[in-house]
């Protein structure tokens, strides 16, 4: 098996300590850093990332196996310069103003942080113009809102509109996502997408990111 299989198998097995001791030995011998990432780190979470959509696997073993990769990236991280950085893209996430859950919003910022994306996560608790602020800061092309209570759900329409109101809304793709949230709703509200677990929030991000470029 090569190391770059290796690091795939330890990468969805969890072994955190393994998957960053063999991301050292790739680069002792001499395999870039940018390899080493779009062709052990990624695909081993996109292995877990379709095990989980297909309810194979659950949230504990993909915190586990994003934790891992989490060790592999910081490994590579001084290696990878901007040029061959892989980021897919910028993106903020968030769980709205009024609302304390986030247990999915992390999920999904581990699976966008495995698919190569750039995460700034906002928390819990944050209000539309925080939203707005950072994407305008950070030049986010996506930003991920989430809500598990029905009774936060309209803050999600009121963060379309502040970025209607900003004068920025063409700039970003909104998605939305949570327990009560449904594709109506995301419809309904003009949001660009909703998805109903974090492995197609993630797989949507990347197809947003491409249809923008």
């Amino acid at each position: 098996m090569s190391i770059l299989n290796e690091i795939s198998e330890l990468l969805q097995a969890g072994k955190r300590k393994q998957v960053a001791e063999l991301c050292t030995q790739a680069i002792e011998q001499g395999i870039p850093a940018a390899e080493i990432l779009n062709d052990g780190l990624m695909p081993g979470m996109d292995v877990i990332g379709e095990k989980f959509k297909e309810g194979e696997v659950f949230v504990p073993q993909v915190l586990i196996a994003a934790r891992a990769m989490k060790a592999g990236t910081e490994v590579l991280k001084p290696y990878l310069n901007d040029s061959e950085s892989t980021a897919k893209g910028k993106l903020c996430i968030g769980t709205v103003k009024g609302d304390l859950h986030d247990v999915g919003k992390n999920l999904v910022a581990m699976m966008m942080e495995g698919k190569g994306f750039e995460v700034i996560d906002l928390g819990v608790d944050v209000p539309p113009e925080v939203f707005v602020q950072t994407a305008r800061d950070e030049h986010c092309d996506i930003v991920c809102c989430s809500a598990l209570l029905t009774t936060t759900m309209p803050v999600m329409a009121d963060i379309v509109k502040a970025f209607e109101e900003a004068g920025i809304r063409q700039d970003v793709k909104i998605m939305v996502g949570g327990a009560p949230v449904t594709d109506e709703f995301a419809a309904k509200i003009g949001a660009d997408a909703y998805t109903p677990d974090a492995a197609s929030a993630a797989d949507k991000a990347i197809e947003l990111v491409s249809e923008a470029n």
